[in-house]
């Protein structure tokens, strides 16, 4: 993309948008420049909708699906300034999907999977804290607090700062990984030690923890932070406080947890267990 990249970079710098959304804009874009070969000062609003189609023809998520056009809109309407009807660039309807949720069982295994003590802290930091891949990428050794027993979440997602505590376990979990490694200013640095560790990287260490822990569920690193709310609402930490301690603006975010937690699903029993001996349902043709 060239000039257009360094364009949009300027314009969502500016607008203050986080690092991991300005990467995902600019990969969506170039995926976008990508696909017809041709520079995106060209594209008609035609081509767009086509790419649209494209896109749900391979059946991304809607969240993946929205966030391209999100991309798609800011490109074209602000870098550009496209003279264009944006509502044009429609959103995909939206549904909702409940998350994939890990038991205490699974957890415990996948945290226990790796033999790298680095990858098994920062494992355990995102669990422990129910933080985003971001927020756990960018903490820093001045970020965990043991005189408080806090981790200090800087510039989280919205641009804002909170707290969450810090789980008596992980901090002599950290503790070792400190003796082992040293890190200096960033809690997980990359090789250089001048930056964090890379998105990828740590995307591989969930996956590998994963298939070594034996566990088959859909999920993402993002389930770690799924896993924390909804262990939280099932030990009947009240919805509000599991809102600030995740950094929602909104609870009717936080609500969906309540679809998957154990004690709100399982308050109504299933009628089966209501009507008597379920060996009268056999039918002789069952039997």
């Amino acid at each position: 993309m060239g000039v257009y990249r360094d364009l949009m970079e300027r314009d969502l710098k500016i607008r203050g948008y986080s690092d991991s959304t300005q990467y995902s804009y600019v990969h969506a874009v170039k995926t976008l420049v990508r696909h017809f070969m041709r520079s995106p000062e060209l594209l008609t609003l035609d081509d767009i909708n086509e790419y649209q189609r494209h896109l749900a023809e391979r059946k991304l998520s809607w969240s993946a699906y929205n966030q391209i056009v999100c991309a798609l809109r800011f490109f074209f309407g602000i870098t550009l300034q496209k003279d264009w009807d944006i509502e044009r660039i429609p959103y995909q309807k939206t549904g909702r999907k409940l998350p994939v949720v890990f038991s205490a069982a699974e957890i415990l295994a996948l945290l226990d999977a790796p033999s790298n003590i680095k990858h098994k802290a920062i494992l355990s930091t995102l669990y422990a804290g129910g933080l985003r891949r971001s927020e756990a990428l960018n903490l820093k050794v001045s970020d965990i607090d043991s005189d408080r027993m806090m981790v200090r979440i800087d510039q989280g997602k919205g641009k804002k700062d909170r707290y969450v505590p810090l789980s008596t376990r992980l901090l002599e979990l950290l503790r070792r990984y400190w003796m082992a490694c040293r890190p200096a200013h960033w809690l997980f640095p990359g090789q250089r030690d001048s930056g964090p560790l890379g998105r990828n990287s740590i995307n591989k260490t969930f996956h590998r923890a994963k298939a070594a822990a034996g566990i088959d569920k859909p999920a993402t690193l993002h389930t770690l932070r799924h896993s924390y709310a909804t262990h939280l609402l099932e030990s009947g930490v009240n919805l509000r406080v599991i809102q600030r301690l995740l950094g929602h603006r909104s609870i009717k975010s936080t609500e969906i947890y309540t679809h998957v937690a154990k004690n709100y699903v399982s308050e109504s029993p299933s009628p089966l267990d209501l009507i008597g001996d379920p060996n009268s349902l056999v039918g002789v043709d069952d039997q």
